[in-house]
């Protein structure tokens, strides 16, 4: 399996379509066996999801995501879990643990595409990442 994390100097970045990058990790029997990261290419949110299946991933974790980009990530077979934040690689083995704690307030209903903006509790600023 592989996993990808939004990702901004190693941390969960909070909104999945300004995400500067990804943390790919390769994940056999529950462990991860190899990582890497890649740059998101300044890409909207559908080639975003173009670029992860292009790099054969199966899941995303992330902060924040909208619906139109839980949407494109669905139709390329790329399975969502959103509400994360921390350290890429402590919130992947979390998550192969069973212990991954997720808010449940991380859908974004909006786009500002000026300054960013705020869905609820968390930020989706271009440059929030906790």
């Amino acid at each position: 399996m592989k996993i990808a994390v939004t990702c901004d100097n190693g941390m969960v970045f909070q909104h999945f379509g300004h995400t500067p990058g990804f943390a790919l990790f390769e994940v056999e029997n529950g462990v991860i066996t190899g990582e890497k990261e890649i740059s998101s290419g300044d890409s909207g949110h559908g080639a975003l999801a173009t670029l992860l299946a292009s790099e054969k991933v199966d899941m995303l974790i992330c902060g924040g995501i909208g619906g139109g980009a839980v949407n494109a990530l669905d139709n390329a077979g790329i399975k969502v879990v959103g509400g994360a934040s921390g350290e890429v690689k402590s919130v992947v083995e979390a998550y192969l643990k069973g212990s991954l704690q997720l808010r449940a307030d991380f859908h974004c209903n909006h786009h500002h595409h000026e300054g960013g903006h705020n869905c609820g509790s968390h930020s989706c600023g271009s440059n929030s990442c906790h």
